[in-house]
């Protein structure tokens, strides 16, 4: 159910307050894994978006630094597939800080002490999220597939070793996750990696891709439809501060990048224009306090 309805003025209008955040579908929809949960059923065979290329990002990063923006996050499938991201981690750091959204398979220890020098010689950060969907393999591979779990712990490991600490992100689809005890048993996980500070970053489920397959669509109810946000509530979505660049245009969010009528533009300065949350997966950003950034 990717609209929520047709009246489009019945649903709440969202304007670009400040272009602070850009992201960049770096390696389009293809991956290494098939994720049962994935929203955009990224895949090795999934060429609905292609990889961005060095030159491509180098020109999204010229014109982003007029419109103010101040981060940019790097997304997928997954991003190492692309054979330029380095060189592109490398051309970003020097204007702003990035973040790269992994699965942790690629993260070997010549790529982890890679990221460590391309981190130590930037004045801005550089971080990681590494996707995991459980505290042992039976919960994580079930997921994201057979022998992924003793992979992505051997990428935590060769970060740990240089020194990098990235932020282990886990979906709902773990059971007990977001509780209080889920979190501390996640915590105590990344401790025994060698992580002396863990961090950890809890996500809802998004109703898209390959997850309408392993549980349900989004509900009729499910909608913003007839609501009305205030300021503080709008500046809280991703597509108030916010867009993503795909092989196929800027879209207004990393979520709806297979949504036609969530393309705005092909140039950033295209789409500064408000968004309607009439899509079913905005229900979701509303009602979960779903946040990209933070």
């Amino acid at each position: 159910m990717s609209e929520a309805g047709s009246a489009e003025g019945d649903f709440p209008l969202v304007p670009l307050f400040a272009l602070d955040t850009l992201w960049f579908q770096v390696a389009g929809s293809l991956c290494n894994l098939q994720c049962t949960h994935c929203f955009v059923s990224a895949s090795p065979t999934n060429h609905r978006h292609e990889m961005l290329g060095l030159v491509t990002v180098k020109r999204f990063l010229a014109e982003a630094v007029p419109l103010g923006v101040k981060e940019y996050y790097f997304t997928g499938g997954e991003p190492f597939l692309n054979g330029e991201l380095l060189e592109i981690l490398e051309a970003t750091l020097a204007q702003g800080p990035a973040t790269v959204l992994t699965n942790g398979l690629f993260l070997k220890p010549e790529v982890c002490r890679q990221l460590r020098r391309l981190s130590d010689g930037s004045p801005y950060s550089l971080d990681l999220r590494i996707s995991l969907e459980g505290w042992d393999a039976a919960t994580n591979d079930a997921v994201r597939g057979a022998g992924t779990f003793d992979r992505v712990l051997e990428g935590l490991r060769n970060l740990a070793d240089v020194g990098l600490n990235p932020v282990l992100t886990v979906t709902e689809a773990c059971p007990g996750a977001a509780s209080a005890e889920g979190r501390a048993r996640f915590l105590e996980f990344l401790r025994g990696l060698g992580q002396t500070r863990p961090r950890l970053k809890i996500m809802p489920l998004l109703r898209l891709g390959a997850e309408v397959e392993r549980t349900r669509d989004y509900a009729a109810w499910e909608s913003l439809r007839g609501q009305s946000l205030d300021r503080r509530e709008a500046a809280h979505l991703a597509c108030s501060s916010g867009r993503m660049v795909t092989s196929q245009g800027v879209f207004v969010c990393p979520i709806l990048v297979d949504a036609p009528s969530a393309r705005l533009g092909s140039a950033l300065a295209e789409t500064a224009m408000p968004f309607r949350l009439s899509h079913a997966a905005c229900y979701t950003c509303h009602a979960e306090g779903l946040s990209c950034r933070t």
